[in-house]
């Protein structure tokens, strides 16, 4: 039995990594925003390490001069080089992303889950919720929302979250309240399957491909929500470095021709968001049950 066991494990595990091949082989577009994914990971993770200057060390006799081999993005007006602040700031942007979008994606897909298979009172009480939420305009509700908690890091992840709960409750109690009356869910549940069983095992794995699009899409508007509050001085406090600090403290150069100061955190900026863009469609295919046959 132990040896029967342990082949279907494998067999599984097997299954899963040529899935997930097919997948990246039959789309070569997936196959680069891997490729680019794999990048922002590798900068995020090894970024201080491998940047040549302290990013909170100053000199001012370096001040303002443009990129050069000793200082490839140029350096800011406290003589801070530019390329190594760039680097350390991908950890600090794509952590506050990742955890705003993981908030909402596990309250919204609860939620959205809860409304949609059990209906009634709970159904009108949470739309009525969400509802309210999407009636501001998002970024202006996350602004109030850090503005009132105070502009920390934790603060922008609650803020960023609570805005996208919506949009992942929404597409899940769609999803499952289409489902739930189908056919293999009424079987699994003459099988002898508890609702809650159901609902996580049988219906709610439909529901993923269309929420890891949504992920995909959240993660880079996360990003974007983040350098923006901190553009208009409500996000990550200076000196740390920030996207969207940097790119808020080059605006006010550019006109004096010193325009590298806001072109790099910028183009990464920009890089980022369009590598998150990318992987939507990536993302749905390895996880729809209906693509592994």
């Amino acid at each position: 039995m132990s040896d029967l066991a342990t082949s279907s494990g494998v067999e599984k595990s097997n299954g899963a990594l040529d899935h997930l091949v097919y997948v990246l082989k039959d789309n070569p577009v997936t196959l680069i925003a891997f490729a680019m994914f794999g990048v922002l990971i590798f900068v995020a993770v090894f970024g201080p390490v491998i940047a040549p200057y302290d990013p909170m060390q100053s000199d001012a006799a370096s001040a303002l001069q443009p990129p050069s081999l000793a200082h490839w993005f140029g350096t800011d007006n406290l003589g801070r080089d530019v390329f190594s602040r760039t680097l350390v700031a991908a950890r600090l942007d794509l952590m506050i992303s990742v955890a705003a979008v993981a908030l909402s994606f596990v309250f919204g897909s609860f939620l959205g889950a809860v409304a949609g298979y059990w209906g009634g009172l709970i159904d009108g009480v949470l739309n009525r919720v969400f509802d309210t939420i999407m009636a501001f305009p998002l970024f202006v509700l996350a602004m109030g929302i850090v503005a009132a908690l105070g502009n920390t890091v934790e603060n922008i992840v609650y803020a960023t979250a609570v805005i996208n709960i919506p949009f992942y409750a929404r597409l899940v109690r769609a999803e499952v309240n289409i489902r739930r009356t189908s056919g293999f869910a009424q079987a699994a549940k003459l099988a002898g399957n508890s609702d809650l069983r159901v609902l996580a095992f049988h219906i709610y794995p439909n529901a993923l491909p269309p929420m890891m699009v949504q992920v995909s899409l959240n993660l880079g508007w996360a990003i974007l929500n983040a350098a923006g509050l901190s553009f208009i001085g409500l996000g990550v406090r200076p000196p740390t470095a920030e996207w969207g600090i940097m790119v808020a403290e080059g605006a006010n150069f550019i006109v004096s021709g010193e325009w590298w100061l806001a072109l790099f955190p910028g183009a990464m900026l920009m890089f980022a968001v369009f590598t998150f863009n990318l992987l939507g469609d990536g993302l749905r295919d390895i996880v729809d049950p209906r693509q592994r046959t």
